[in-house]
C-alpha cells in the first residue's frame, strides 16, 4: 500500500514516484487515483502524456475502467520543464513512450520541489526493459509495481502478451492485441 510522504515542517520537497507493470495491471487508474487525491488537496496539479497515445482519447489521460482525467499531450519531455512552471503535482501517463530524457525532466521537477508521479510498463511484450522507465526506478523514491491477472490460468500477471506477429516495438493496442499473462503462461506459449 503507498502512502503519500507530508510535506515536513511545511517546506516544500519533490520526489519522484513510479506506478509501473504490465499491461492490464491498474496503472493509469493508481496514477489517476493519486492525482484527483492532490487536487482535493487543492495542489495544482498538472498531467501529461505522449502525442501518439491516441488509444482512448487524444487529451485526456484514460484508464480501461474509463476513469479520466485532462491532460495535455506532448511530443517531447522537455516541453514539460517549459509548460510546469506553477505546479505542485506532475503526473506523466505512459512513460515508456518517452524520449530517454524523461529522467532528467523528472529529476528537474523534483528538485524544484515538484511531486513527480510516473506510470508505464517496466517491460515491452519480449519481456525487456521499456524505454526510460528503468532510469526512472533507479531514481524514484517511491516504486509501486502492479499486476495484471493472468488470462490463461489467474495467477498474478507481470508480462504482456502480444497475440499478434507484429515485431514492432511501439504497437499500441488494447485486449485486440495484448492480453496479461503470469511468467508461465508467458513463456510456455512464446
Amino acid at each position: 500500500m503507498f502512502i503519500e510522504p507530508s510535506l515536513s515542517g511545511g517546506s516544500r520537497r519533490g520526489w519522484i514516484e513510479v506506478v509501473c507493470g504490465s499491461m492490464f495491471s491498474g496503472k493509469t487508474e493508481e496514477l489517476i487515483r493519486r492525482l484527483k487525491r492532490a487536487k482535493i488537496a487543492n495542489l495544482e496539479v498538472e498531467i501529461y502524456k505522449p502525442l501518439l497515445d491516441t488509444r482512448y482519447d487524444l487529451e485526456n489521460i484514460v484508464s480501461h475502467d474509463e476513469n479520466k482525467v485532462v491532460s495535455t499531450p506532448i511530443e517531447s519531455s522537455q516541453q514539460i520543464l517549459l509548460l510546469a512552471q506553477e505546479a505542485d503535482v506532475i503526473g506523466i501517463d505512459e512513460a515508456q513512450f518517452f524520449d530517454p530524457e524523461l529522467p532528467n525532466v523528472c529529476e528537474t521537477l523534483a528538485l524544484r520541489g515538484i511531486r513527480v508521479i510516473v506510470a508505464g510498463l517496466d517491460m515491452d511484450y519480449q519481456a525487456r526493459p521499456f524505454g526510460p522507465i528503468p532510469q526512472l526506478l533507479a531514481r524514484a523514491e517511491y516504486i509501486t509495481k502492479l499486476h495484471a491477472i493472468c488470462v490463461k490460468c489467474g495467477n498474478i500477471a507481470n508480462y504482456s502478451f502480444r497475440k499478434s506477429g507484429d515485431d514492432n516495438t511501439f504497437l499500441l493496442g488494447e485486449k485486440d492485441l495484448y492480453e496479461p499473462r503470469c511468467r508461465h503462461c508467458y513463456y510456455n506459449e512464446k
